[in-house]
């Protein structure tokens, strides 16, 4: 007897096994694909289109505004939700579908997992070439879509029906391990996908991908232990996976245990709550000024769930103790075995509860606590002081406006930014409450995602006050996800900062030598030059325009009460504010490698080039 069948279009049979599909971790159930973000157009309208028209009893759809922007969305939804559920994106061909490319590199560089559905051309060729297909000279096979390959975790191009079954399996099957996740991609040709096959039944069964938390091996256990109690000078670098892990309470409890301090990544921050005693903040170019003076000194670190950017590591600047070593706890050996590491190769809550247990009784020397403690506290004072002001009818510098943000948001709230000159203040200052609300996308630093990835966390936790933070440059990037809040009735908060031109690029253009060209958005005169008169631009009307309700604040006082007021708002809502030049710059507490010209004619690279070489001096090459 033949087994049961059903007659479905490939594109129907993909939305009924996403449809299908769940994680379970602990004990407990998720639905996988939460949703489908769609921009249509011919490669998908007639396909995935009508199939998630025939199922939007199981399928949600999201309509997007730009295709960057629906991977950004996606991604911040799979964050917020510890990677354990996840968004689809479908697009057309062509432009569509290489507008996926940028949002894909994100997803595969943080580790956090999107699946992409991209239109394709025809597989029979039977129309060739259509409107938008390159046409490759000596590769027929070859599509635009070839282009999301290198920045995919997984690709396929299931160019037969019957060739779904296979590919969709591996893909979840990525999508849905901690150690390989990133972006998936399934090309579709938009003939395969209204083409009818008979499909088994047990392709369209509830499957349940059980998400691992693998324990360490007894041997290198064994090697930690003893590294950890050598140690004089210990330091746990705390990075994004200990959030997927969903690691906080054990790694609270191993600090609690031996007082090691804890200096956090970008994605790490939020780790331990920011009052506890032995949290010392953000670490490397943008950490503190503790954090990094610790890190010069210590003789053994422990990496947990972190990739050790070079943001992290000062461009192999910072650790410099001659007989430093380095322990790495990641679920992914590839980062595991970073800087000549010993290994933990396991997941980072199940590998922290583990080495507690096994280093039951250690703790660290009561000078050093002392010393870190004293140093957390200067830091306090340094956060105290730059959130201060002191005249509520000035204009307010950016760290005054997260000073005045710091004063608003409750626990539960999650702060979103990504790029620009807010990354670094908000690594050095922000005062996180709990382990979701420091969002920093920084693995990519991608201008334009944090308007949209508000949008997928504010999905994801729909009571939950969700701010997204954004320049002037990085909000001209990509404001186009504001017309989908407004559709979706999505009430996030987006606070935009008016400081004309790109703040955190014309710092550097000026210490590398470049003078700041090309990094100011005023006008110019009839020889090229800035007039230093502002574009007659209004970014808070442009919001407007977008649907969102639009408070603007000109004083410190006007904009506690803006912030105040959007925080309880049931729509869409923007606070606009203008800052003042920062009195005093936050310093860099470690250096970044951005190689200088080596010859110049003009005397600021001149000068630039000798810092440089000074600084690239102090790499180490950690063996």
């Amino acid at each position: 007897m033949s087994a049961a069948t059903r007659r479905l279009t490939t594109a129907q049979a993909l939305v009924r096994f996403l449809a299908a599909q769940y994680t379970e971790r602990d004990g407990v159930r998720h639905r996988l694909i939460t949703g489908t973000w769609g921009i249509f157009g011919h490669g998908n309208v007639a396909g995935l289109g009508q199939a998630l028209v025939e199922y939007a009893d199981v399928m949600p759809y999201h309509q997007g505004r730009s295709e960057q922007a629906m991977v950004h969305a996606a991604v911040g939804h799979a964050r917020q939700l510890n990677r354990l559920r996840v968004q689809a994106v479908t697009t057309s061909i062509g432009p569509g579908a290489t507008n996926l490319v940028t949002g894909a590199a994100l997803a595969t560089v943080n580790r956090l997992p999107v699946l992409l559905l991209p239109g394709d051309y025809f597989a029979s060729h039977a129309a060739d070439p259509l409107l938008q297909q390159l046409e490759h000279p000596v590769e027929a096979d070859v599509s635009v879509n070839d282009a999301l390959r290198p920045v995919s975790r997984y690709f396929d191009r299931v160019t037969r029906p019957e060739a779904l079954v296979a590919s969709a399996l591996k893909a979840v099957r990525v999508l849905t391990d901690p150690a390989e996740t990133g972006a998936v991609t399934l090309a579709l040709p938009q003939d395969v996908q209204t083409e009818a096959h008979d499909w088994p039944e047990e392709f369209f069964a509830d499957r349940v991908w059980h998400v691992r938390r693998p324990a360490p091996d007894p041997a290198e256990l064994a090697e930690a232990v003893r590294a950890v109690r050598a140690a004089e000078r210990p330091l746990i670098v705390a990075g994004g996976g200990v959030h997927h892990s969903e690691a906080e309470q054990a790694l609270k409890a191993l600090v609690d245990a031996t007082g090691i301090p804890v200096a956090s990544t970008q994605a790490g921050k939020g780790a331990l709550r920011h009052d506890h005693p032995a949290d010392l903040g953000g670490i490397g170019h943008t950490g503190t000024a503790v954090s990094d003076e610790l890190a010069r000194t210590a003789d053994l670190v422990i990496g947990v769930g972190t990739r050790y950017s070079d943001f992290t590591t000062a461009s192999g600047t910072l650790f410099q103790r001659p007989d430093v070593r380095f322990l790495n706890l990641n679920i992914t050996a590839f980062d595991a075995h970073k800087l000549a590491a010993r290994t933990l190769v396991c997941d980072a809550r199940t590998g922290l509860a583990t080495l507690a247990e096994a280093l039951s009784g250690h703790r660290v020397d009561a000078a050093y606590e002392a010393e870190y403690r004293a140093g957390k506290a200067r830091l306090e004072e340094t956060v105290r002081a730059a959130f201060r002001a002191d005249d509520d009818g000035a204009v307010p510098t950016q760290t005054q406006v997260l000073g005045a943000l710091d004063a608003v948001v409750g626990d539960e709230d999650v702060v979103i930014n990504a790029a620009g000159s807010l990354p670094g203040d908000l690594h050095k200052l922000w005062r996180a409450r709990s382990p979701r609300q420091y969002h920093l996308e920084y693995g990519y630093s991608c201008m334009g995602y944090e308007i949209p990835a508000a949008l997928g966390v504010q999905q994801a936790a729909p009571d939950t006050p969700v701010w997204a933070l954004v320049g002037d440059g990085t909000y001209l990037m990509n404001p186009t996800e504001i017309v989908t809040a407004v559709q979706e009735d999505l009430p996030v908060k987006l606070v935009l900062v008016q400081n004309h031109g790109y703040a955190s690029i014309g710092g550097l253009s000026e210490s590398v030598g470049a003078e700041r060209f090309g990094t100011d958005y005023r006008h110019r005169a009839a020889d090229g030059s800035f007039t230093g008169a502002p574009l007659p631009v209004d970014l808070a009307a442009n919001a407007a325009s977008l649907g969102m309700d639009v408070l603007r604040a000109k004083t410190v006082r006007e904009l506690r009460e803006a912030l105040v007021a959007a925080r309880a708002a049931a729509r869409p809502t923007c606070v606009y504010v203008e800052t003042a030049p920062p009195s005093a710059a936050l310093p860099a507490e470690a250096w970044w490698d951005v190689p200088v010209a080596e010859v110049s004619a003009r005397e600021a690279a001149t000068a630039a080039r000798t810092a440089y070489e000074r600084s690239v001096a102090d790499r180490r090459h950690h063996l």
